[in-house]
């Protein structure tokens, strides 16, 4: 056996994470492509976690695969607003759209 010790993490804030991922010029040029997509990738897998549901779990109520649902929340599948419907609905909320002047949006 393996005498060496096991190396602790501390666990991150997202929004402290993302704050100072965004200081780089490059990791910025590529959230301002995909950020939309990327916050709400982030929002279901945080109300997935609140309803206490498993990946594979929700994949089932949707009909999909758990890969479908671990793709979509690391932000590398497209979705539908139709698809975003069925997973606002299968985690128990409703699908809200705004579309803001950039003045007035709260993004």
């Amino acid at each position: 056996m393996n005498n060496k010790k096991l190396k602790k993490y501390k666990a991150t804030d997202f929004e402290e994470y993302l704050k100072e991922q965004l200081k780089d010029k490059k990791f910025k040029a590529y959230f301002d492509e995909y950020g939309k997509q990327l916050e709400i990738s982030y929002a279901i897998l945080k109300l997935r976690k609140a309803r206490k549901m498993s990946q594979s779990e929700l994949a089932k109520k949707i009909g999909t695969t758990q890969s479908n649902i671990a793709r979509l929340e690391a932000g590398r599948e497209n979705f539908t607003v139709a698809f975003l419907n069925k997973i606002a609905s299968a985690l128990g909320g409703n699908l809200c759209v705004s579309l803001e002047k950039r003045e007035k949006c709260p993004c």
